[in-house]
């Protein structure tokens, strides 16, 4: 499938997406969003794609965030028909079934700081940084996501100043999951990916369904939500089946 602002690549039980527009530091455009999310209904259908890595073009920027060159030239009424769309698509990415993984290659600013903490895993380098720009725009965004990943606390700070967070900061309080250095950063992701891509798919969406579907429950919520999963829709096969490689192995040894 053809697009004009994301690139997509295809590895072994992997996708990449590559938002693509570095002459714009990847701005988050209304066409673009709208491309990303066509992408994502394609690779969540995709049974041969098990995860998918979503970076962005150049060397300085995951994103931008929201073009605002765009959004300024809008009336209010498009405005607000264009943000229905950009809330499905920001909604579409934090409930993909499957791991999406972020490669973030550079800053990470606004709606892509956003975007970034609606993400599994972010994997970043040294040229990493991300502001939740939000208030210094007279807007809001990211008070439902960014304290799951950082705590309340830090949420605070980060939405009330708007503060640049670099990539070692980053990594300390949970926003980034790694860093790597920028060399190694799209193969870095892709090994995670493709270890992932390696277990059972059922049970990788199984889990990542049940994490998010438990957000703000009791302990023992959490623990009967698990048993009902697995006594119903995410029941396991016989030990015999999801263990056949141990126990041959064993048998072969004995």
């Amino acid at each position: 499938m053809a697009y004009e602002f994301i690139l997509t690549e295809r590895f072994e039980g992997v996708a990449l997406i590559t938002l693509d527009r570095p002459e714009k530091l990847n701005a988050l455009s209304f066409p673009l969003v709208r491309e990303l999310d066509e992408a994502l209904t394609h690779y969540e259908a995709d049974d041969e794609i098990k995860a998918v890595i979503l970076t962005g073009a150049g060397d300085r920027a995951f994103s931008a965030g929201a073009d605002i060159h765009e959004m300024a030239g809008l009336s209010a009424e498009e405005l607000a028909t264009r943000q229905e769309v950009r809330g499905h698509a920001t909604w579409h990415v934090a409930t993909f079934a499957k791991p999406l993984i972020g490669a973030i290659n550079g800053l990470a600013y606004g709606g892509a700081a956003l975007m970034s903490s609606t993400l599994d895993l972010r994997i970043g380098c040294e040229r990493s940084a991300f502001r939740f720009l939000a208030a210094s725009y007279g807007r809001v965004n990211s008070t439902w996501s960014l304290p799951l990943l950082v705590g309340l606390p830090k949420a605070k700070e980060l939405l009330y100043t708007g503060r640049v967070v670099a990539a070692d900061e980053a990594e300390r309080i949970g926003l980034l999951n790694q860093v790597v250095p920028a060399a190694h950063l799209l193969d870095t992701c892709l090994e995670i990916g493709q270890m992932i891509a390696k277990n059972d798919a059922r049970m990788v969406q199984g889990i990542k369904r049940l994490l998010h579907e438990e957000i703000g429950m009791g302990w023992r919520d959490r623990f009967n939500t698990e048993e009902d999963a697995r006594a119903t829709w995410l029941a396991a096969g016989h030990p015999r089946e999801g263990f056949k490689d141990f126990l041959d192995r064993k048998g072969q040894a004995g």
